[in-house]
């Protein structure tokens, strides 16, 4: 998937199709985060057909918040490959902050939508 999005940017039904069929092995594999972000994503992507969530952003560090720049909004690929990339790693503390924040943002996006 992590290919696919590299080299021909979202194509929808092959996102959807692979992401669909990648749900089963997280939830045989008990990751209830990892299942939930999968479905979101495929739910989203077959709805607006793009990926339109942001790579989330970073926390600031206590005393130090002026020093990150607003950032500008990512593009859907690059967005969504980050996503897979997290997907991939997801035992990692940094990534499943990620992952959290994008299932927020996905549930956040369908509400607004």
């Amino acid at each position: 998937m992590i290919e696919d999005v590299q080299n021909n940017g979202i194509i929808i039904n092959t996102a959807v199709k692979d992401l669909k069929s990648l749900r089963p092995y997280a939830v045989e594999e008990e990751k209830p985060l990892l299942a939930k972000i999968i479905r979101l994503t495929f739910e989203h992507i077959e709805e607006y057909e793009t990926f339109a969530i942001d790579i989330p952003e970073e926390e600031p560090i206590e005393g130090h918040e002026e020093e990150l720049e607003q950032s500008e909004p990512s593009e859907p690929a690059e967005s969504l490959l980050y996503l897979f990339n997290l997907l991939a790693e997801p035992d990692n503390k940094s990534n499943r902050l990620d992952l959290r924040a994008y299932a927020n943002a996905l549930k956040e996006y369908a509400e607004e939508n």
